[in-house]
Formats: structure tokens, sequence, C-alpha cells
């Protein structure tokens, strides 16, 4: 088994949803909403966009891009772990995925402190 610091985002992802699998579906949830939150809120968000690590036209991208996966598989991701993690948390698109859990845990106070501390373990 790789340590905690050997494990990619989407090893991450999987291990999450595979130990919190009841979870997953209200998260999933929570990110379509900020997704179309961010969406509606764009120029706003747009004119007060202060990350040096990329443009708002790239965070734009990564939004639009799990979006576009939570819709066309919609279900499948509640249910296995694999499609979860390589659809949402692979690549670039993991930086929006890592953002909404902290969002998700955090600001919302997620109710299942052990959910919390994976993610915060996992991912913050």
């Amino acid at each position: 088994m790789k340590t905690i610091e050997q494990l990619i985002n989407s090893e991450k992802a999987k291990l999450l949803h595979q130990l919190f699998r009841n979870e997953i579906p209200d998260f999933i949830t929570f990110t379509a909403n900020t997704c179309a939150t961010i969406k509606e809120e764009e120029q706003a968000q747009r004119a007060n966009w202060d990350n040096g690590l990329m443009d708002f036209d790239f965070w734009l991208y990564l939004v639009n891009d799990a979006e576009k996966r939570i819709q066309q598989y919609g279900v499948k991701l509640y249910k296995s772990s694999q499609l979860f993690a390589d659809q949402l948390f692979d690549g670039y698109g993991a930086m929006y995925m890592v953002h909404c859990l902290n969002l998700y845990t955090t600001i919302r106070q997620h109710p299942n402190r052990k959910f919390s501390l994976a993610v915060e373990l996992l991912f913050l």
C-alpha cells in the first residue's frame, strides 16, 4: 500500500469514495450547485478574481468540465469509486474538485466530522 504522500488525487478520491460512499451523492449535488452559482455570478467572480495560479477563464473551463462530467455520468458517480475518481479528480480538474470539497466540509460545516477529517487528511 502507498503512503499518503505517494497517493495522487484520483487515488485519494477513490479512497474517500470507498470510505464514505453515503456522503458522495450530497457532495456531487453540492458541486453541481456550485458550478451553477459560479456561472450565474460569472461577471462578479471574474471582477474579483485574484488567483495568481490561473486566470479566470481556465477556472471557468474547470467548472464547466466538472458540470459536464456530473451531467454525463450522473448516479454512476455515486456507485463507482473508480469512475468518481477518474472523471472528477484526474488532472487539472482535481483543483476545482478539491476546492468544492473544502467548501463542502468547512464553510458548510459538514455534520459528519469523520468525513471532514478525511477530506482534510487527504486533500488539504
